[in-house]
């Protein structure tokens, strides 16, 4: 390391103090910190897969692949990669200016107070969300060195297929075991405790003909649809092998894991670059590191022609919401607000409930689309703005989709549903991802959804995909 170097990691370290000082003087409520200054290709491993430690997957090297060839041609550049966890580890990209340094620093306590804050993350463990990835990916090695690197991997691009379609807020109530179900007895047989049955007195009786000589009917499955295809999936195929069955499970707790930063993605930045902002200007600053600084910052907040930046459009929906408050609340009811906005709301509410026609206007937000050759602005008011991006928001921007039946025909088969809403799915991805569902059910596999407004009902067998008007 050469003096400079040495000479600015020293002034980051005296610097860092100050930053949490100014941090908690505004009232932000953070983990405990851990700052690491590493190389660019330690920084994009950790953006491509998400975590610092994680199982290894080809997607994952493609996307190192992708950034760190942007990063080498100076097309993008991630300055910073910090994890929801306790401690908090934010990775600092080797390189950056102490200024750079200390403006992400300023950063990342907003993010880790958001996370700590939020109640969307509420059901995340970051306690140990680390060492048990690690402890996954440990597992995962064992599988391809047992099945095979290939078996293994294929199974995961099968699991990873639909590993969005989970539910976040649905709690696992354990069912029947694998052994009863292979049985063929019902369900409603098993109880978990002597009390289980109580909560069926207002149901009515059913009637079946297992084998078992029970006289209850076939009960569906599910009794309603169900959102989380993954938890639908471990629970009732009759086929997975235990190896398999973890690899769902792990993937699953991931994604509830990630699933809170898909929900805030525009909250989360808008409140960090809401809080660097503040601490910033709360340093003792050089003329030259306030010029660096406006510089840097300009180029994180800068509006896109194309798409929603949310670090600009966070940050001035929090500016306006604490402006309004105190206009109409007196002085200091902004900022109470704006925190019990970064508690209570995701970004469907954020978006829906603050942003107004006034912000609309001002940021010059409109909606565009080809037509022709060209791409033109096709809307500019600001009610259908404001809910075409709630809509894109919804479910993390994910469609819909719901198990309707995993009995279908009475032959096993697994009949999807999407919840269409005005939204059509794109078909060469939906018959590519049916292949995958039936890797992992190992029956016939069905999604009903809507082309053209018509009811389409697409089937995959095993060997060949269908379609049909319904």
């Amino acid at each position: 390391m050469t003096t400079q170097a040495l000479q600015e990691l020293q002034q980051l370290e005296e610097a860092i103090p100050k930053i949490l000082e100014i941090a908690k003087g505004f009232g932000l409520d953070f983990y405990p910190m851990r700052f690491e200054i590493c190389p660019g290709d330690i920084i994009y491993t950790i953006g491509a897969y998400g975590m610092p430690t994680r199982y290894t997957h080809w997607s994952f090297g493609k996307s190192y692949h992708r950034m760190k060839t942007q990063y080498d041609y100076n097309l993008s550049r991630i300055y910073e990669m910090v994890v929801n966890s306790d401690p908090c580890y934010a990775f600092l990209l080797e390189g950056n200016t102490i200024i750079q340094n200390k403006m992400v620093a300023a950063h990342v306590l907003g993010h880790c107070d958001f996370f700590k804050n939020n109640t969307y993350y509420s059901a995340t463990n970051p306690k140990d969300i680390i060492e048990s990835m690690s402890v996954a990916a440990d597992r995962f090695r064992r599988y391809e060195m047992s099945q095979g690197q290939r078996k293994v991997e294929a199974f995961i691009d099968s699991v990873m297929s639909v590993q969005e379609h989970i539910d976040p807020h649905r709690k696992i109530k354990r069912k029947e075991t694998r052994n009863a179900r292979s049985k063929g007895c019902c369900s409603h047989d098993k109880l978990e405790t002597p009390y289980d049955d109580l909560w069926d007195l207002d149901k009515s009786k059913h009637q079946c003909s297992c084998s078992g000589g029970c006289t209850k009917k076939h009960a569906k499955t599910p009794e309603q649809p169900e959102k989380d295809i993954l938890l639908f999936i471990m629970e009732n195929s009759k086929d997975l092998q235990e190896w398999q069955l973890d690899i769902i499970s792990v993937l699953r707790d991931e994604m509830l894991y990630f699933w809170p930063q898909m929900q805030t993605k525009i909250m989360n930045e808008g409140w960090a670059t809401y809080w660097h902002l503040r601490i910033m200007r709360n340093l003792d600053l050089s003329e030259a590191d306030a010029i660096e600084f406006a510089k840097m910052n300009a180029g994180v907040i800068i509006p896109s022609r194309n798409s929603i930046n949310p670090y600009f459009l966070g940050l001035k929906m929090f500016e306006d919401i604490e402006k309004r408050w105190d206009k109409e609340f007196g002085e200091g009811a902004g900022r109470e607000k704006i925190f019990e906005i970064r508690e209570m709301d995701n970004d469907t509410s954020f978006l829906r409930n603050y942003l107004t026609k006034d912000l609309v206007e001002e940021l010059d937000l409109y909606l565009y689309r080809r037509i022709g050759n060209e791409w033109k602005i096709v809307e500019k008011n600001w009610k259908t703005i404001r809910d075409h991006l709630v809509s894109s928001m919804t479910n993390a921007g994910f469609p819909v989709i719901v198990v309707e039946d995993g009995d279908y025909g009475r032959r096993g088969e697994l009949y999807l549903r999407h919840a269409f809403e005005e939204r059509e799915l794109d078909i060469k991805y939906l018959e590519n991802t049916l292949s995958h569902v039936f890797n992992l059910w190992s029956r016939p596999v069905h999604l009903e959804t809507k082309i053209d407004n018509k009811p389409v009902l697409f089937t995959f067998d095993g060997e060949k995909s269908g379609r049909k008007f319904i």
